[in-house]
């Protein structure tokens, strides 16, 4: 068996950011902890989203990020996670592989929509993160590669 190809794998939920400014007014009347994390349903991410100013979109999610992290420093990774076939699915796998992450897994074509986090990031700089998770939940067995584990030196797990 030869050198592994990649470095780190990294399985986790495949989310995109969605990145906004935001007065904590804003928090208030919505009824949000600033700094905290909520995760919320489809029906409030979309309410939410038609209520925030412009916003910039990325790939997101604790394991992607750290594989991000990792190739934007030199290293091979290659990360498995569940999107859906829409809009945001493409953004998530386009990110993810523009930074030169190795990104197989296929969307699934039934379900919910790929996951969101609406970060309001509030002047002092504080994040509060909005997060339906979506078809990253999906993620399974069947979306693993055995042949991709055995072929990275290191698998990073996701915590959350």
């Amino acid at each position: 068996m030869g050198a592994p190809r990649f470095d780190v794998l990294g399985i986790g939920n495949a989310i995109v950011d969605i990145l906004v400014h935001a007065e904590d007014d804003l928090l208030v009347s919505e009824g949000m902890t600033k700094g905290a994390m909520t995760l919320i349903d489809a029906d409030e991410a979309k309410r939410l989203y038609e209520k925030i100013d412009a916003a910039m979109e990325c790939s997101g999610g604790s394991a992607a990020n750290t594989i991000a992290g990792l190739a934007s420093l030199g290293g091979s990774g290659a990360f498995v996670g569940k999107v859906h076939n829409d809009p945001l699915g493409d953004v998530f796998r386009h990110d993810i592989q523009a930074i030169g992450v190795s990104f197989e897994t296929p969307p699934t074509m039934t379900g919910p929509p790929t996951a969101t986090s609406i970060v309001l990031v509030t002047p002092d700089a504080q994040r509060t993160m909005q997060t339906f998770l979506g078809a990253s939940a999906g993620l399974g067995p069947d979306d693993i590669d055995l042949e991709q584990i055995a072929d990275a030196e290191i698998t990073y797990l996701e915590g959350y």
